[in-house]
């Protein structure tokens, strides 16, 4: 069974903005700015989506783990 890349995208902007989430509160945790934890969670959203995508791509590839 594959997942259509609909589904990978939809998964990739869900798990972004958790996981954005959790960058900004930890960012604002170390530096006590909301501007700098802020200004990192934006470039690394960008970043991560796309790298996100092409490795659930390349998993959807794999038989490994699938019954």
């Amino acid at each position: 069974m594959k997942e259509n890349k609909s589904r990978s995208l939809g998964k990739s902007i869900s798990w972004r903005v958790l996981a954005s989430c959790d960058t900004i509160l930890i960012s604002y945790i170390i530096t006590g700015s909301f501007a700098i934890a802020a200004s990192i969670g934006s470039i690394e959203v960008l970043t991560k989506m796309f790298l996100y995508y092409f490795h659930e791509r390349a998993w959807n590839r794999m038989t490994f783990g699938r019954n």
